[in-house]
C-alpha cells in the first residue's frame, strides 16, 4: 500500500460524499472522467469495489463506506492544516462547511451569517439545508446545527441563535367560523389538519403541553406534506388547523391572515446548537466561527 496514489483516495473521497462524479467534478474543477479513472485504479488497487454505479446514481459500498468514515476525519485534518496556514488569528480564511436543519437555514441562520461575513470576509461558507439526520463529518461537513434531542453524546454544543422557540397551533379565521374553535388539543381529534412529512417519511406527531400536562396526538389530516410554504399557504386558505414553528406562522397571524388557537397549550423547547467534533487543530474558519457565536450569546444575554 506504500504507493498507494493520495489523490486517488482524494477523489473516492469527493464522489462518495457528493454521490455523484459530476459534482464531485464541478466542485473540484475537474473532468468526470478524471475522477472515474481514479477511482477505478484506486478499486484495482485494493481489490475491491467501492461505488455501486448506475446511470442514476452513485452510492458506496459496505467496504466504501467502512473507508469514507476512515478518510473523512483525515480529509478534514488536512483542511484544518491549509487553513492554519493561510490564517492568522486576525485574519481567518478558508472554508466553513455547514449542515444545518431547513428552520434554521430560513429563520435563523440569515442574521447570523450576515454579520458573520463582514466580519469575516475571507472565509467562504458553504451551507446545506438538510432535515436528515446524517453523520455530517463523515459528509465532509465541518459542523451541524441541531436540535438538543438529536444531538450526539461524543459531540461538542454551542449555542446559536434564540435560546427558546415555540411550537403554536393556527388556523384561518374562515376555517375557525366554519369548523369552531378547539379548546382542548383533543378536539382536533373532530377537525381537519395540516400535518407534516419528514424526509424519513415519518409524519410529525402533536406534542402539546401545559404545565407538567403533555399530550401527543395523530389528528386526521385534510393535507400531507413536507412543504412549509403549502402547509401555511393551506392554513391561510381554510383548509386545516396547522401546528408548526412559531417563526413560520408570524407574518400571516401578523396580517390577520391567521389566528393562533389553543394559546395555553404552547410547547416551548430550548433553540438550535451548533455542534462539532473536538479536534487537536479546528480549522480557523470553525474556530471562529465558534467565537462569534460565543460573543453572540453573551451580548443577546447583556442585552
Amino acid at each position: 500500500m506504500d504507493d498507494l496514489p493520495l489523490g486517488d483516495l482524494a477523489a473516492f473521497h469527493a464522489v462518495a460524499r457528493e454521490r455523484s462524479f459530476r459534482a464531485a467534478a464541478r466542485k473540484g474543477n475537474v473532468s468526470p472522467s478524471a475522477l472515474s479513472e481514479a477511482v477505478r485504479r484506486l478499486e484495482e488497487k485494493l481489490g475491491l469495489r467501492l461505488l455501486n454505479r448506475t446511470t442514476r446514481s452513485v452510492t458506496p459500498t459496505d467496504a466504501g463506506e467502512r473507508l469514507m468514515d476512515r478518510l473523512a476525519p483525515a480529509f478534514n485534518d488536512v483542511a484544518a492544516a491549509l487553513d492554519q496556514i493561510n490564517s492568522s488569528d486576525s485574519n481567518p480564511a478558508g472554508t466553513l462547511k455547514l449542515n444545518v436543519p431547513s428552520i434554521v437555514a430560513r429563520y435563523v441562520l440569515p442574521d447570523l451569517l450576515g454579520r458573520f461575513m463582514v466580519l469575516y470576509p475571507d472565509i467562504r461558507l458553504e451551507v446545506a439545508a438538510d432535515d436528515s439526520f446524517i453523520d455530517v463529518l463523515a459528509a465532509g461537513f465541518d459542523a451541524g446545527v441541531r436540535y438538543g434531542e438529536r444531538l450526539e453524546q461524543d459531540m461538542i454544543a454551542v449555542p446559536l441563535g434564540p435560546r427558546e422557540q415555540r411550537y403554536v397551533t393556527a388556523a384561518a379565521p374562515s376555517y375557525l367560523e366554519a369548523m369552531g374553535k378547539p379548546r382542548h388539543p383533543r378536539d382536533l381529534l373532530e377537525h381537519r389538519c395540516i400535518r407534516h412529512r419528514f424526509v424519513s417519511r415519518s409524519i410529525s406527531v402533536w406534542e402539546f403541553e401545559r404545565g407538567s400536562e403533555t399530550i401527543e396526538l395523530s389528528p386526521p389530516a385534510s393535507l400531507i406534506t413536507d412543504s412549509l410554504e403549502i402547509e401555511v399557504g393551506a392554513a391561510i386558505s381554510g383548509l386545516g388547523v396547522l401546528r408548526c414553528f412559531d417563526e413560520i406562522v408570524a407574518p400571516a397571524v401578523r396580517s390577520g391572515a391567521l389566528v393562533l388557537i389553543l394559546d395555553e397549550w404552547v410547547s416551548r423547547f430550548p433553540g438550535p446548537y451548533l455542534y462539532y467534533a473536538s479536534r487537536k487543530h479546528m480549522p480557523a474558519p470553525l474556530r471562529a466561527f465558534i467565537d462569534f457565536l460565543k460573543a453572540d450569546q453573551r451580548r443577546v444575554g447583556q442585552g
